[in-house]
């Protein structure tokens, strides 16, 4: 390729980051945590609670059981995931005033993207380098934002 065609190249992808820049408002980070610390206690903490001591008979046996500790993950996973899909908040990033929708559209996920966000936050977490990306990105977007194609921004609520 001729260099003037890789500079207009260039100057194309510039002025549609920019577009992206002025198009959105990213969460801060800080407003991220906080958000999914009041989801794990607004949702997943319930969640933990009743299958324990209403459907298991305990610590113990919640402790013990790896299906139980699974479809505890799982059944946050799904609310997490109906959530976004509907509104593109939970409680946490309603009440911090931010939003995941689609990168390119703006507009809210399908409930299996929203999912298959949810499982590579998972990853991400586990890794936790893919949580810390967004410190180094202007766009502030984790490795599960660039995996689902999505970014958090500010609501207008």
């Amino acid at each position: 390729m001729r260099f003037r065609n890789l500079k207009k190249q260039s100057k194309q992808l510039d002025k549609i980051k920019q577009d992206l820049k002025q198009k959105y408002h990213y969460a801060r980070f800080v407003d991220r945590v906080k958000a999914l610390i009041t989801d794990m206690f607004m949702i997943y903490a319930p969640i933990l609670y009743v299958i324990t001591y209403i459907v298991l008979n305990g610590k113990n046996d919640f402790q013990s059981s790896q299906v139980a500790q699974l479809s505890g993950v799982l059944l946050y996973g799904i609310i997490y995931a109906l959530l976004l899909s509907r509104s593109g908040q939970t409680p946490g990033k309603k009440a911090y005033e931010i939003k995941v929708v689609d990168l390119k559209s703006g507009e809210n996920i399908s409930f299996v993207r929203a999912f298959l966000r949810f499982i590579a936050f998972l990853f991400s977490a586990t890794v936790l380098v893919g949580l810390f990306i967004q410190l180094f990105r202007k766009d502030n977007r984790t490795l599960h934002d660039l995996i689902a194609r999505t970014v958090v921004i500010k609501s207008n609520n």
